[in-house]
């Protein structure tokens, strides 16, 4: 799917909702992160069928750190595991890999992975899969300012481009600090249903419902 035929979509999704989704049938908050995991790879290839562009997914926030240590710990492992399994296959698919965030407060191991990862997946021209891990894009926008920046160059040192459709999982409707620049001009999608029950059927509605929708980016709409 594609607004026209030069303007591959940019979408990107706040996967919220792993952890109540575990809570609600009685299992550990862990065990909605891990089937997270597998509903993003269902995600991945229902956009790569779709000749979606770029893909951005909310991994883990800045403010995610103040969850309890175990919670944190085990997120960074089960990114650490996600980056290193996967990067064969997505590279195999065309997939290119970009983390987004800090890395220096992440353990060395998940650091060393988003490294090879990236790494390895450098020459994909399909889809271009950016994780956000340990973002914050208030700190993101602050570190690129600069006096007399133009609009271009911002974008250009935040290492990102405009986002066409947003979607957050799990019912609250908030941007929760992601991406503020770049969703100046995004539709936004919201949803009650839980990032792990998010499946390809899920992400096909929300598309469709984008695909009706007039973008007129302040303009008068044509008749």
């Amino acid at each position: 799917m594609q607004t026209n035929s030069s303007h591959k979509l940019h979408v990107a999704i706040i996967m919220d909702g792993n952890g109540r989704w575990a809570e609600t049938r009685g299992m550990p908050r862990s065990a909605g992160h891990e089937v997270g995991a597998d509903t993003v790879r269902s995600i991945v290839r229902t956009a790569i069928g779709h000749g979606i562009g770029a893909l951005t997914l909310y991994a883990f926030s800045t403010y995610n750190w103040q969850r309890p240590e175990p919670e944190v710990a085990g997120l960074m492992s089960l990114l650490r595991h996600f980056l290193l399994v996967e990067a064969p296959e997505l590279r195999r698919n065309g997939v290119r890999i970009t983390v987004l965030g800090r890395r220096d407060r992440v353990p060395l191991g998940l650091a060393r992975a988003i490294t090879a990862a990236e790494r390895a997946t450098a020459g994909g021209t399909r889809l271009h899969l950016r994780i956000a891990i340990d973002y914050s894009a208030r700190d993101a926008i602050l570190s690129a300012v600069a006096d007399g920046v133009t609009a271009e160059a911002l974008a250009e040192r935040l290492g990102t481009e405009d986002v066409d459709f947003l979607i957050r999982t799990g019912g609250d409707q908030r941007l929760s600090d992601f991406l503020l620049w770049e969703c100046a001009q995004a539709e936004l999608y919201f949803t009650k249903v839980q990032w792990p029950d998010f499946g390809p059927a899920e992400f096909d509605a929300a598309l469709a419902d984008f695909a009706v929708r007039t973008r007129s980016f302040g303009a008068v709409p044509a008749a």
